[in-house]
């Protein structure tokens, strides 16, 4: 199916604003689907055969249809005008992913609101009802996304109902609740290929080495090149046919530090993908690390707030320059 194009009037362009926006009359725009034009066809067919053949029957059904489409105009406006938009903080993805954008749709009235939709160029959403002094998120799906912070841009909020014979629909541009642009972070899609993690330094080494005996255990995982031979788990790989390493975590020798000069690719976004693989698998791991990158250096740390922390450095990693050139 194809996706409706966002008509706006060239001379009212849409321009940022910070919600809530109130949908009014004056925002909106109505015209006929295909279906409404089909419709207007079969009347004007249908009222030429009245006028040609004088038969009274099709006047009344004439005049009778045509009054139940203006009707249905009129209910297709009314079922947006009056709803109050608020920009909703989503969820950050890795690239790649689908991500979804929501919007908070607010409906003071005492109607209820059905089928209202969201649609930009990049992606569209599932059509939604609103309940009578209630509210309801729209969520736009995006697919595909790359790193960075997506900004939806213009959308438009649009809905068919009832009879799917007009469609009403305003444009719009909004800003985020902290008056970032409109939209959602999206962080490096992980390196698909697991390598160890980067080695401490020499002192961290020397104390991990003093310390491994005082490690707690937390598991096994699969053999990974340049692991330690005393960490191998020879009577679990011999059950299993594959190596095993111990993975040990404790409160000394377990520090990290995940450095931009450390990671083997070359390319800046493979880099990134390799560094975001890095904390994931030292959070999962449950190891304190710190991450540096080129202008910017996060401390030590662990949790998952540490984690958010580090992936939205990699996400908004170049934003600052790609600025300064635009």
């Amino acid at each position: 199916m194809k996706r409706p194009a966002l008509h706006y009037l060239p001379w009212r362009p849409p321009r940022p604003e910070s919600g809530p926006i109130r949908l009014n009359a004056r925002r909106l725009y109505i015209l006929p689907t295909r279906a409404g034009l089909v419709f207007a066809l079969l009347l004007l067919g249908l009222l030429v055969g009245a006028i040609n053949y004088g038969l009274s029957l099709a006047y009344l059904f004439t005049f009778w249809f045509a009054g139940l489409g203006v009707t249905g105009m009129l209910h297709t406006q009314r079922n947006l005008s009056g709803l109050v938009l608020r920009a909703k903080t989503s969820a950050p993805v890795f690239a790649g992913e689908s991500a979804s954008v929501l919007l908070e749709v607010e409906n003071p009235s005492a109607s209820k609101r059905y089928q209202i939709g969201m649609t930009c160029p990049s992606g569209e959403s599932e059509s939604g009802d609103v309940p009578a002094g209630g509210k309801a998120d729209l969520a736009l799906i995006v697919p595909q996304t790359r790193r960075g912070w997506l900004t939806l841009g213009r959308f438009a909020i649009y809905s068919r109902h009832p009879l799917g014979l007009f469609r009403c629909w305003s444009v719009l541009e909004m800003t985020g609740p902290d008056s970032t642009p409109f939209g959602v972070l999206v962080y490096p899609a992980p390196a698909p290929e697991a390598l160890p993690l980067p080695a401490s330094d020499s002192a961290d080494q020397n104390d991990e080495a003093s310390h491994t005996d005082g490690d707690d255990f937390t598991g096994l995982r699969v053999y990974q090149a340049g692991d330690p031979p005393r960490r191998i788990a020879w009577k679990a790989a011999a059950r299993s046919q594959h190596l095993l390493t111990k993975q040990f975590c404790g409160q000394r020798g377990s520090k990290l530090r995940l450095d931009w000069s450390r990671t083997p690719e070359k390319e800046t976004e493979a880099r990134l993908s390799r560094l975001a693989r890095w904390a994931l698998d030292a959070h999962a791991a449950n190891l304190a690390f710190d991450l540096v990158i080129p202008g910017r250096n996060i401390g030590m740390g662990s949790g998952e707030t540490h984690l958010r922390q580090c992936l939205e450095a990699l996400a908004r990693f170049g934003e600052s320059e790609s600025h300064a050139k635009n």
